[in-house]
C-alpha cells in the first residue's frame, strides 16, 4: 500500500498476512475481541478480516478464499448481519480524511441543510436498523437516496413489510427515530397503508394516559409538599468545606451549588448526582449531609452493600469527627442488641446520621425527624426496595447518587421530572483504565499478577460463584506462588469478612479472589490491577463499577475482561463489551448509562405494565407520546 492509502476490490489477489501488516503500518490497531469495537481497530478470524474506517458507521468485513477477496461487505456488528455489498472499499492512513468515500459516509449527509437534527440522526442510525416513523410505525432504514431532477431533494429510505418503501424528504426526518425496545423482543414490520399503525398507537395511548396520571400523581404529591427551607451556610459548614484536603473540581462545586439551593427552596429536593466511580460523589454527600445535621434533622445513607457501608461509615466519621454529629451503622453483621439499640436510639433522635443496607427500610426502622434520603447506586436495589423508597421519597429530601444510572432514573431526569447534577471531570492526575478484553488466558493473568506485585500494588479477582470460589483461589495461588491470596464473599459471617478485608486493607494479602461484593464504592488506591472472570454474565453497569474499583489514585490502573475459551460474544453481550472496550476515557459512566438503556431496552421506565407499549411503539416515540400526554394531563390540574 502507498502512504495515502490504496482501493481494495472483490477479486483481486492479496496475501491475508501482507494486508494485516499494511493495516497496521497505516496505523489501525490489531483488536484482541472478535470484532471491531470501534474506528480504526481490525481483526481477523479464519478467512475473514474486519476493519473499522472512519468513513462508516459500520465495519466492513473483507472474506477471502485462500488469497482472494471474495467479498466485501458493511456489516452489522452486533447480528453479525450483511447490510450492504460492497465492489471496492478505499482505505487511507488511519485519522486522514479521505478524498473519495462511496455510499454510506458521514460527509455524505446533508451537505445543504447541515441540520442539528440530521446529524444526530446519523450518529446513531445505520442501514439496517429499525426505526419508527410517527405515522406509519416500524420499517427499516436502508439508505439516503437523492433524486436527479434539477433541484435534487434528499430522501431516507425505509423499507416496511411485503418490500413496501416509504421516502421521507430530509425535511421531515424529526418523525424518524431509532427503535429501541424491550430486551429480547423482535417487533415485526409494520404493513404500509393497512391502518394498523394506528391502532396500536391509539392502545398505548389509552394505556399512557394511565401510566402518566399515576407518575404525574406521585411527582405532584411533592410539587405541593412544602416544608421549611435550610438557611445558608454556617460558620460550621465552611470550616469542613475548607478542611478537604483536596481540591474540589468545578463539576464538584457546582453540584455542591446546585444542591444547597434545592434546599434553601420550599419544595423537597429529588435530585441525581451522576458521578464517574472515583470522582468525588462521597465528598457531597457528606457536606450535604452535615448541613441538614445542623438544622436538627437525620440523615439516612442508603447502600447496596455492607463493605460500602462500613466504608461510608468511617469517612463520614473521620470528616465529621470535629463536630458532635452521631455517626452509626445498621446491618445484618451487628448483633441483634447492638441493631436494637441503634434503632431505639434513631426513634428518639441521638443518632444524626445513620448509614446502613436495604436493613434501614425494615417495618422496625423509625426515625424522630428525618429530613435527607441518600441514596448510594440505586440501580443495585431489587424492585419490592425500590417501592418502599417511591413512598418514603414524596416528603423528605432525596440525593440519589450513581456513576451509571438505572435507565428509569436517567430518563426521568432528561425528561424533567428528577433534577440532575453531573461530575465529569476527573480528580487531578488520575489516569484513563486500560482495559484488555479476551478469551480466559491463564498467561495473560500470571502475567497481570506479577506485574502488580512487582510495583507493590494489589489484585481484585472477581469470580461470582460462591461454591467454586475456594478452588479458584487455591489455582490463583498456583499460578503465581509468591502471591499472597486471600477469598471473600457475602455469604461469610460477619467477623470472616471483616478478617479477610482487614488483611487484604492492611497489605498482608496481595490478591482478593471475590464475588462482587466490592462492585460498589470500596476505595483502595493500592489496588490497581482487576480481573474479571465470566464477563459475558454481567450487566454494563455490573462491570463498569467492578472496574472502576481501580485505578483512584495516579498510578496507571489494569481491568482484564475474560470471557470462557470457545466463547463468541454476540448479541447484547458483544454490544457490551464493545461499549466498555471504546469507554476507557475518564467519566464515560454517563454515556455508558445511556448505552445500557439501548442495550437492555427501556422496559423498566414504568414498570412492568409498560413494557409491552415499549416494544410496540419503541422507546423513543414512547417517550414522546408520554412526554405529549404528560403536558395535557398538566393543564389539566
Amino acid at each position: 500500500m502507498e502512504k495515502q492509502g490504496t482501493t481494495i476490490q472483490v477479486k483481486q489477489n492479496i496475501r491475508p498476512s501482507k494486508l494485516i501488516k499494511d493495516l497496521a503500518d497505516l496505523g489501525y490497531q490489531n483488536v484482541q475481541i472478535a470484532t471491531p469495537a470501534k474506528e480504526g481497530e481490525f481483526a481477523r478470524r479464519g478467512n475473514l478480516i474486519d476493519i473499522w474506517l472512519e468513513r462508516y458507521k459500520m465495519p466492513v468485513r473483507i472474506d477471502l478464499i485462500g488469497e482472494t477477496i471474495e467479498n466485501i461487505y458493511l456489516f452489522n456488528y452486533l447480528t453479525q448481519q450483511k447490510i450492504k455489498n460492497l465492489k471496492e472499499v478505499y482505505i487511507v492512513p488511519f485519522g486522514v480524511t479521505p478524498k473519495i468515500a462511496p455510499a454510506w459516509t458521514r460527509k455524505k449527509a446533508f451537505p445543504s441543510s447541515g441540520g442539528k437534527y440530521e446529524r444526530l440522526f446519523l450518529s446513531e442510525i445505520a442501514p439496517g436498523d429499525l426505526v419508527v416513523h410517527i405515522d406509519h410505525g416500524i420499517g427499516r432504514f436502508v439508505d439516503i437516496n437523492q433524486t436527479s431532477l434539477a433541484a435534487p431533494r434528499q430522501y431516507l429510505v425505509i423499507e416496511y413489510a411485503k418490500g413496501d418503501k416509504l421516502y421521507v424528504p430530509v425535511e421531515q426526518i424529526e418523525r424518524v427515530t431509532k427503535y429501541i425496545g424491550v430486551g429480547g423482543y423482535k417487533p415485526r414490520l409494520n404493513t404500509l397503508g393497512t391502518g394498523g399503525w394506528e391502532k396500536v398507537k391509539a392502545r398505548v395511548q389509552e394505556s399512557i394516559i394511565k401510566a402518566a396520571q399515576d407518575l404525574l400523581n406521585l411527582y405532584a404529591k411533592r410539587e405541593l409538599t412544602k416544608r421549611h427551607p435550610y438557611s445558608a451556610d454556617t460558620l460550621w459548614q465552611k470550616q469542613l468545606e475548607d478542611s478537604f484536603e483536596f481540591v474540589e473540581t468545578e463539576d464538584q462545586l457546582k453540584a455542591i451549588e446546585e444542591i444547597k439551593q434545592d434546599l434553601e427552596n420550599p419544595k423537597p429536593m429529588d435530585r441525581i448526582l451522576v458521578g464517574d466511580v472515583g470522582f468525588g460523589k462521597t465528598e457531597v454527600a457528606i457536606r450535604i449531609a452535615f448541613k441538614i445535621v445542623q438544622e436538627g434533622k437525620q440523615v439516612a445513607v442508603l447502600t447496596p452493600t455492607t463493605l460500602l457501608a462500613e466504608q461510608h461509615y468511617h469517612l463520614f466519621r473521620q470528616r465529621l469527627r470535629e463536630f458532635p454529629v452521631e455517626v452509626q451503622m445498621l446491618s445484618r453483621f451487628k448483633r441483634e442488641e447492638e441493631q436494637r439499640k441503634i434503632i431505639a436510639n434513631l426513634k428518639i433522635g441521638k443518632i444524626d446520621i445513620i448509614i446502613s443496607t436495604h436493613r434501614l427500610l425494615s417495618n422496625d426502622v423509625e426515625f424522630k425527624d428525618l429530613g435527607l434520603f441518600i441514596i448510594d447506586e440505586e440501580h443495585r436495589f431489587g424492585v419490592v426496595h425500590k417501592e418502599k423508597l417511591k413512598g418514603l421519597k414524596t416528603n423528605v429530601d432525596v440525593l440519589s447518587m450513581s456513576a451509571t444510572p438505572i435507565p428509569r432514573s436517567l430518563h426521568m431526569a432528561l425528561t424533567k421530572l428528577r433534577d440532575m447534577s453531573v461530575l465529569k471531570e476527573p480528580p487531578p492526575g488520575r489516569q484513563p483504565i486500560e482495559t484488555f478484553i479476551g478469551e480466559l488466558d491463564n498467561q495473560k493473568i500470571k502475567s497481570a499478577i506479577e506485574a502488580e506485585i512487582k510495583r507493590n500494588g494489589q489484585i481484585y479477582y472477581v469470580f461470582n460463584k460462591v461454591s467454586g470460589i475456594v478452588n479458584k483461589a487455591a489455582e490463583v495461588a498456583k499460578l503465581v506462588p509468591k502471591a499472597k491470596v486471600v477469598f471473600a464473599h457475602g455469604q461469610m459471617t460477619g467477623n470472616e469478612l471483616e478478617s479477610v478485608m482487614d488483611k487484604f486493607y492492611s497489605g498482608r494479602a496481595d490478591v482478593l479472589v471475590c464475588t462482587t461484593i466490592i462492585g460498589s464504592g470500596l476505595d483502595m488506591p493500592s489496588v490497581n490491577t482487576i480481573i474479571i472472570e465470566d464477563v459475558q454474565r454481567f450487566g454494563l453497569a455490573e462491570v463498569y463499577q467492578l472496574r472502576g474499583r481501580v485505578g483512584r489514585s495516579s498510578r496507571a490502573a489494569y481491568a482484564y475482561l475474560f470471557y470462557p475459551q470457545g466463547y463468541i460474544p454476540a448479541g447484547d453481550v458483544l454490544e457490551r463489551l464493545l461499549a466498555l472496550s471504546s469507554a476507557k476515557e475518564l467519566g464515560a459512566g454517563f454515556a455508558l448509562a445511556k448505552k445500557d438503556l439501548e442495550i437492555r431496552g427501556a422496559g423498566n421506565l414504568l414498570g412492568v405494565a409498560q413494557h409491552g407499549n415499549v416494544a410496540l411503539v419503541g422507546f423513543e416515540l414512547y417517550l414522546q407520546l408520554l412526554s405529549q400526554t404528560v403536558e395535557k394531563l398538566r393543564l389539566r390540574i
